[in-house]
């Protein structure tokens, strides 16, 4: 019974400090890599059949330890990519580069799983736009 009521009593006591000083919890920094991406999908318009075509996407470490990207994964053989195997330093930033072979004529939609020592959870980039017959050159 005692050990039920000083449980009681702790757990009000700090309810109470939150209330009475009115002020919302403040987070430490976190400390490690932080990924930040400039965006995560990319419209690529219309392309012409056959002519490939290269979205990119900026990545940022705004962490305060290097940043690595550890796997990135096209949804598919017609989307090829191209990252930088290095360490990304706090405050500095890389490019990945997914380039879409554009064979087939029609809309598409692909993914890029990519993931790094940031997060235990993947970030899913996308790819979209659509394929049309290539105009033939006038002489």
């Amino acid at each position: 019974m005692v050990v039920l009521m000083m449980a009681i009593v702790n757990a009000s006591a700090q309810g109470q400090s939150t209330l009475v000083t009115g002020k919302p919890e403040v987070k430490a920094k976190v400390n490690g890599p932080v990924a930040k991406w400039d965006q995560t999908e990319n419209n690529m318009g219309e392309i012409p059949q056959g002519i490939p075509k290269a979205a990119q996407f900026t990545l940022s470490n705004e962490g305060n330890e290097p940043l690595i990207i550890s796997s990135a994964q096209a949804s598919c053989g017609c989307t090829n990519l191209n990252y930088s195997k290095e360490p990304l330093m706090p405050g500095k930033s890389t490019t990945i580069s997914a380039t879409y072979n554009a064979a087939v004529k029609g809309n598409f939609f692909k993914t890029i799983t990519v993931r790094t020592n940031a997060s235990d959870q993947p970030t899913v980039l996308q790819i979209k736009g659509n394929v049309v017959e290539k105009q033939e050159e006038k002489k």
